[in-house]
């Protein structure tokens, strides 16, 4: 967002308790407003789109009272025309609720938006659609009734049909009232147990426009090697072709046999195409090796190809073309679908990696079947973003899997598997520690459910 605009994300949604004589119905807004800032606020540009005029002011007001509001798709145009590459957010407060034609509404967005937009909208729950009715009926609630709801399967064929992928779906406000602390609890406990979540009032939905690069951009392959002498001239003998620049870095780190003069014997006879760096860590781990690899990386797209080679460098490809055709703006590489190579995963660690897999997908709300392969793709620009969003949430990650995949789900970027069959490796031993490394990733779990799972309405407890 501009920088004089910018939203803090309220850790404190006591604000939203009864300061007024609706103050459910601030409370209520609180609650949304919290959602959606822990999105917003990583965005250049918000924008309010209310072409039916149902806003009643509420929800901007707690976002930001600057935020502009427009009311047809050329003014969203004029008001986008130079913002084109920045990552950019349009709020719909309701408005499907209010809508006959939800599909042209989404169509006409789809037309106006760049690739880098995301556009955040407030959904009334359609399980929840007498309640609606009946408080306006009462005149508990003001403004217009609404006439449209969707459930989550017809808003996903609107978007489809629209050329929008759902990205992130959260549920918000189960109880609307403050009651000293107790309605933030209650909101708090039911958003995570099943079936009664499904209940809410209100769902936060963030769709990203599918639209594929009409040029091909550079790419940066960032290979981590430890104690990986054997793998690394095949590194760069078995990278396939690719239609762009692609730059080769790599980041040694500590390693006890002749890893890195390996790499510099191959930097120095290197005469193929690609541009060949390479570093030597002050740090320790892979994440280090990876953030120092991206810091000195000059391609637009960013991915990670580990020097075991254990993740085969020929489909490097596909994660390139997934991001090239618009399907996501987060590609993560997955070794358990395939059968794998001989030995290359043993029983203990294949276990471990499907519980991560499956509990990270709870607590982002974001289907994945690998959460630690070592191979990931996103944009460099999107990858910056993930250095703030790391500064807000805490730096707790010392190998850089969930430090990637955290924020891309949380920021509605779309996250993609590609299946890969994981091979047995070559050369040395493994560098991971099963139990050590497992006990870390545990807790890295817990502070992503207490963080994200239950951060934006757990604030509202203070």
């Amino acid at each position: 967002m501009d920088k004089e605009k910018t939203i803090m994300p309220s850790m404190d949604l006591a604000c939203a308790s009864e300061k007024s004589s609706k103050g459910w119905n601030r409370y209520c807004n609180g609650l949304i407003a919290a959602e959606l800032k822990s999105i917003i606020r990583y965005c250049k540009k918000v924008i309010q789109y209310a072409p039916t005029g149902a806003d009643q002011g509420t929800l901007r007001r707690l976002l930001d009272e600057d935020m502009p509001v427009i009311e047809s798709p050329d003014e969203l145009v004029a008001m986008l025309k130079d913002h084109s590459d920045e990552p950019v957010s349009v709020v719909l407060n309701g408005t499907l609720n209010h809508d006959f034609d939800g599909q042209t509404l989404l169509q006409n967005l789809h037309q106006a938006l760049p690739r880098a937009a995301v556009v955040n909208m407030v959904v009334y729950n359609s399980s929840l659609s007498w309640l609606y009715r009946l408080a306006n009926w009462l005149g508990i609630r003001k403004g217009p009734a609404p006439t449209t709801f969707l459930n989550r399967l017809t808003l996903e064929h609107i978007a489809r049909l629209s050329g929008f992928q759902i990205t992130r779906w959260r549920r918000c406000v189960y109880f609307p009232f403050y009651c000293f602390g107790v309605g933030s609890l209650i909101n708090v406990t039911l958003n995570w147990i099943p079936i009664i979540n499904r209940f809410s009032l209100a769902n936060v939905v963030t769709l990203k426009p599918v639209k594929p690069l009409e040029a091909n951009p550079s790419l940066s392959i960032v290979i981590p090697a430890r104690n990986e002498s054997g793998h690394i001239h095949k590194a760069i003998s078995r990278l396939p072709e690719f239609p762009a620049p692609i730059e080769i870095i790599f980041v040694e780190g500590h390693s006890k046999d002749d890893t890195w003069s390996q790499i510099q014997q191959l930097q120095q006879n290197y005469n193929g195409p690609h541009t060949i760096k390479a570093y030597q860590q002050t740090g320790k781990g892979k994440c280090d090796a990876v953030r120092l690899g991206f810091s000195k990386a000059s391609g637009q797209l960013l991915t990670i190809l580990d020097a075991d080679l254990t993740m085969p460098p020929e489909k490097l490809p596909l994660f390139y073309e997934a991001y090239v055709s618009g399907k996501a703006d987060f590609i993560n590489g997955s070794r358990l679908v395939y059968p794998m190579e001989g030995n290359a995963m043993r029983p203990l660690n294949w276990l471990g990696n499907r519980f991560f897999a499956r509990a990270l997908s709870w607590v982002l709300d974001t289907p994945l079947t690998d959460s630690l392969c070592g191979t990931k793709l996103v944009s460099k620009a999107d990858y910056q973003r993930f250095a703030q969003w790391r500064y807000d949430f805490g730096d707790f990650d010392p190998f850089g899997d969930f430090e990637l995949i955290f924020p891309a789900a949380q920021l509605g970027l779309g996250v993609v598997d590609i299946p890969i069959r994981y091979g047995a490796r070559e050369y040395g031993e493994t560098n991971i520690s099963r139990f050590r490394h497992g006990i870390i990733l545990l807790k890295l779990t817990w502070i992503g459910f207490w963080k994200i799972k239950l951060g934006n309405v757990k604030g509202a407890k203070r």
